[in-house]
């Protein structure tokens, strides 16, 4: 998980909202909180992963933080209305979006071809404002750190896959951050009293994946410099149809 993350600067949440809410729904927690406690519990995970991942990636100069902080501020208001969205959320229409979305960015992914030279676009106000929105607002009840659409965004306007992956991680980071105070906040609010918790953030979950996410999330940073970059499109593709089956048939389960 950790180096997927790091790989393709994803927070993870992908991988550890589905087996947090496997481990959760065994220990017998409130069925009503199950999957609030996978997604709070993921997006404190997400935070020192991201970390990690963003430290690495600055060192081979791929991480844009012009568009971290231009873009990242409305991805952050996203995420803010998207966590009270999902206190009361019903998730089987937004899976089904987010699982069309995903597949979409995947078949762009694997149709695209990286350029010699990449030209970076100047993202007006107005898409900054409106996709930011977006995908922190959809991230939020996921759990998720938005690379699965930031990096898609960013290799749009023209980034390479190196600087869209490192710049997509450092966005994952603000995500994070805001989902998982937000999930404390509002699992506090709503007085869940959930063993061994803070609001819909569980202790022992987080620190037990720490060590291991972190570590990894370092070698698959590492890694994704050292990987042609026409192959590492087409890897990142790959990933996004997978995780776009897995949750058509979520969906389907729902």
């Amino acid at each position: 998980m950790g180096f997927v993350a790091g790989l393709f600067g994803i927070g993870g949440g992908l991988i550890t909202v589905p087996f947090l809410f496997y481990i959760f729904n065994s220990l017998g927690i409130d069925q009503q909180y199950v999957m609030h406690l996978a997604v709070g519990t993921s997006f404190a995970i997400i935070i020192p992963t991201s970390t990690v991942s963003v430290l690495t990636h600055h060192k081979f100069k791929a991480v844009d933080f012009d568009i971290v902080k231009s873009y990242g501020i409305f991805v952050v208001l996203g995420v803010i209305f998207g966590t009270i969205f999902a206190a009361t959320l019903k998730t089987k229409t937004l899976v089904l979006f987010f699982a069309i979305v995903i597949f979409l960015l995947s078949i762009y992914l694997l149709l695209l071809k990286e350029k010699e030279k990449n030209i970076t676009l100047k993202i007006k106000l107005h898409l900054k404002i409106i996709l930011g929105f977006l995908v922190g607002f959809i991230s939020a009840p996921m759990g998720i750190g938005g690379a699965v659409m930031n990096v898609p965004i960013l290799k749009f306007f023209g980034y390479s896959i190196n600087r869209a992956i490192g710049s997509a991680a450092a966005i994952g980071f603000l995500i994070a951050l805001f989902g998982a105070i937000g999930f404390l906040i509002t699992g506090s609010y709503l007085k869940t009293n959930i063993p061994l918790s803070i609001g819909f953030l569980n202790i022992p979950a987080f620190l037990i994946f720490i060590p291991i996410t972190t570590f990894m999330a370092r070698i698959g940073a590492r890694t994704v410099h050292t990987i042609d970059k026409n192959r590492i499109s087409k890897y990142f593709g790959i990933f996004l149809l997978i995780i776009a089956a897995k949750f058509l048939y979520e969906y389907f389960k729902l």
